[in-house]
C-alpha cells in the first residue's frame, strides 16, 4: 500500500470517529436524506450539520446532489468497499 492510500483510509476513519457522524451515517443507510430531514433527527443546528457533512463528503463517505433548492445526501458505496477491503487484509 502506498502513502496516498494511507491518507485516504485515515481520512475515512477520522470522519467516522464521531458519534454524531455515525448517527448521520446510520440515517443515510436507510435512505437518502436532505439537510432538513437530518436536522429533525439530530440534536444540533444547521452550521454543525454542515460541518459534519463537509467532513463526511471530504472523506468520500457521503455523496450529495442538488434537487431543486435541496441538497440530497447518500452513502458512497465505494468508500465502504475500500474500508471493507482494508479491514479484510487485517482479519486474515
Amino acid at each position: 500500500m502506498n502513502n496516498q492510500q494511507y491518507v485516504v483510509y485515515a481520512r475515512i476513519f477520522k470522519a467516522m470517529s464521531d458519534e454524531n457522524r455515525l448517527r448521520i451515517l446510520d440515517y443515510l443507510k436507510e435512505k437518502e436524506h436532505n439537510a432538513s430531514e437530518l436536522l429533525e433527527k439530530m440534536d444540533f443546528g444547521q452550521s454543525t450539520l454542515s460541518h459534519h457533512m463537509g467532513l463526511l463528503k471530504d472523506a468520500g463517505v457521503v455523496e450529495s446532489r442538488k434537487h431543486g433548492k435541496w441538497t440530497i445526501y447518500r452513502l458512497n458505496p465505494a468508500a465502504y468497499e475500500r474500508m471493507t477491503d482494508w479491514m479484510e487484509r487485517y482479519l486474515r
